[in-house]
């Protein structure tokens, strides 16, 4: 089965509607231009009507099923930053909320917090940092979540057989440590329960998209073979992750090796379920995460589609700004096809 067929039973069941924040950028032209050819779901693009409207001609796209909002003319604008006002608790002025929802990528959010959307694809000329912030500001983290991460879904044919495998966190947290409490000084959330929540987060992406996880934590030891660096937060995230969901197949700390070599599992850790046959792999460093997705992707022929947002309270996603109208069109369906 294709990793998009339940994606697009998904649509088809319900009628999902993704706001798309570039809307003159021409890759988000052409997906949309795809998506309403085929009747995939409904879109919002955000931008100047007339704007929208000469991108989409001259790069000879029919967008013209698509909703165009423009922040600066829109006819619930007020309404919206009374909404934005009561989120920030005080946080921002009226006026801070103002500002923020004139730009497309707070707006676009906002959309999706006020049930206007189902899901948001927003990067494609935004950085990821601006794509989170006004998630977990206005959407906000589900509840028991300390953390927003990512994972990428990688997929490759290989002699026929359909391979597919899960990476994370590869896009959103640079490193992990403990949570302080700023008055008694306490620890509140430590590093490794954040990795864990990655891991287990990570875990049920990968099993929606048809992967049955088998989680590996990874370091650059082996069950303690190594000292240092991340050695002891990947063991301890393996223990932590174990505690938030006692049924996840997880174990580590390994080297990347011992987690997917049936060879080198027998060596290192024999009596492992899951060493030599992982196919979850979470990274305790973005530099690992980042570097490791992207060998997968061009030397192991892996298509990777991601980052996919995980911990938020409705499908949010980033795309890179290298992107192509393909990815964008490919991360839609992922994005509004996860959609409740």
């Amino acid at each position: 089965m294709s990793m998009f067929d339940k994606l697009l039973a998904n649509l088809k069941a319900k009628r999902k509607t993704i706001v798309f924040t570039e809307g003159t950028d021409e890759r988000i032209l052409s997906a949309t231009d795809r998506l309403l050819k085929e009747d995939l779901m409904d879109v919002i693009l955000c931008g100047n009507v007339n704007e929208v409207a000469k991108a989409a001609k001259e790069g000879g796209f029919d967008v013209s099923k698509a909703t165009v909002l423009d922040p600066l003319a829109y006819a619930e604008f007020e309404a919206m930053v009374d909404k934005m006002v009561e989120l920030r608790k005080g946080k921002m002025t009226r006026e801070d909320c103002a500002s923020s929802l004139r730009k497309s990528n707070y707006f676009g959010t906002m959309l999706v917090k006020m049930g206007k959307a189902d899901a948001l694809l927003v990067g494609a000329t935004y950085s990821t940092a601006d794509t989170v912030r006004p998630a977990l500001q206005l959407v906000k983290t589900k509840p028991g979540a300390n953390l927003v991460s990512s994972s990428f879904i990688l997929f490759r044919e290989k002699d026929g057989v359909e391979e597919r495998i899960a990476m994370g966190d590869c896009a959103i947290n640079i490193s992990y440590e403990d949570t302080i409490d700023k008055v008694t000084g306490e620890v509140k959330v430590t590093a490794a329960s954040k990795l864990a929540e990655v891991a287990v987060e990570t875990a049920k992406t990968a099993a929606f998209f048809g992967i049955d996880p088998k989680v590996a934590v990874l370091s650059f030891s082996t069950y303690g073979s190594g000292k240092g660096g991340t050695v002891q937060l990947s063991h301890d995230a393996v223990i932590e992750a174990r505690k938030l969901n006692p049924e996840l197949v997880i174990d580590g700390e390994f080297q990347f090796d011992a987690a997917v070599s049936p060879v080198v599992a027998k060596t290192k850790c024999p009596d492992s379920k899951v060493a030599g046959q992982a196919n979850t792999f979470i990274f305790p460093l973005i530099e690992a995460g980042n570097i490791g997705y992207k060998i997968a992707q061009r030397l192991g022929g892996y298509e990777a589609y991601g980052p996919i947002l995980q911990g938020l309270n409705a499908p949010i996603n980033d795309l890179s700004r290298g992107c192509n109208a393909d990815e964008v069109y490919k991360m839609a369906i992922i994005t509004a096809g996860m959609a409740e």
